[in-house]
């Protein structure tokens, strides 16, 4: 069963319960909360993601289960207001990672992307069966592109075009790179677009489905694109290494692609890894075979359309 499946008081039930089970490449995430906002973003963009079954939790005496832990996942969330009055004047909302609460209250209206957020940052504390590197990654011809990258780089911004291109999305925020074999496994999700970028990717086409914009978030304004069914669909089917791209938008400059030397790709990608340090010499030894086995270039950009037709033909040249 799909998340559209449900009908909107069926999905309503769920989350109020804590029975909602999601299913996000790898990893189920549970999920309670009663805030309407965020039950209606759950139904827009993960209406293609399938549902686990809910398995009640029972544990062994004397142990007693988190208020949010009553079920088997991997991330086990609530979105609700805090007590007293900020549940009505000027409400907000926190974030609950297994029952405690990760961050600072953010104002009500902004829980929808808290949610990615939050969701992010579980990602990231916690799969480290993975070596995990803030990058965006597509596939195309059943090898990866990965566009490591710090914020303000464009790299959701050529995410979302080369998705619009026919590349298939793995993930706009995370490489998971399983170091048993150097594969990349998908964890494909909503992308986040931030101010200029939000009327730039809406002008490529209506195929691309938006949801909200959120004014004045830390980030700025910020907008995230459903992701296609047919990403949503393969996430099982995870990529080989191909190509490591380090993008960054420069306003007013040249546009540039060129080879990087496989020695300062990998201490880009170390800078890059949130993990790297945790996992010692297994990360080593993953990120060296990703270096090893792609292609290595630096991307500086302004236009758009210059820049994916670039990215486009890589396929098309030799590793």
């Amino acid at each position: 069963m799909n998340v559209r499946d449900l009908s909107p008081s069926e999905l309503r039930d769920q989350l109020e319960r804590g029975a909602f089970r999601l299913r996000i490449g790898p990893f189920v995430a549970q999920v309670r909360t009663g805030l309407a906002s965020v039950v209606r973003s759950l139904g827009f963009f993960y209406g293609d993601y399938p549902l686990e079954p809910f398995e009640p939790f029972e544990p062994f005496e004397p142990f007693e289960p988190f208020e949010d832990d009553s079920g088997i996942a991997d991330f086990h969330l609530r979105l609700a207001p805090p007590p007293g009055l900020r549940r009505y004047y000027r409400p907000q909302v926190l974030f609950f990672q297994d029952g405690r609460s990760q961050f600072q209250p953010y104002p009500q209206g902004l829980a929808p992307p808290l949610f990615e957020w939050g969701l992010n940052w579980c990602i990231s504390k916690q799969a480290h069966q993975y070596l995990i590197v803030h990058s965006a990654v597509v596939e195309r011809g059943g090898r990866a592109l990965l566009l490591p990258a710090h914020p303000g780089s464009g790299k959701s911004t050529l995410t979302a075009g080369l998705v619009h291109r026919g590349f298939r999305l793995l993930s706009d925020e995370h490489a998971l790179i399983r170091p048993e074999d150097g594969r990349i496994v998908p964890v494909p999700r909503p992308i986040a677009l931030k101010n200029e970028s939000i009327a730039v990717i809406q002008k490529l086409g209506p195929e691309l489905v938006f949801g909200p914009t959120f004014h004045d978030t830390q980030k700025g304004d910020v907008a995230h694109l459903r992701v296609f069914e047919d990403s949503v669909k393969r996430s099982e089917e995870t990529a080989a290494p191909g190509w490591v791209v380090f993008p960054k938008f420069i306003k007013g400059g040249s546009h540039r692609l060129e080879p990087v030397a496989k020695a300062a790709a990998m201490m880009e990608l170390v800078d890059n890894s949130i993990n790297y340090s945790v996992l010692g010499s297994v990360g080593y030894r993953a990120l060296a075979r990703l270096v090893d086995e792609s292609m290595c270039l630096s991307l500086d950009y302004e236009d758009l359309s210059e820049a994916l037709d670039e990215l486009k033909h890589l396929p098309e040249r030799a590793l």
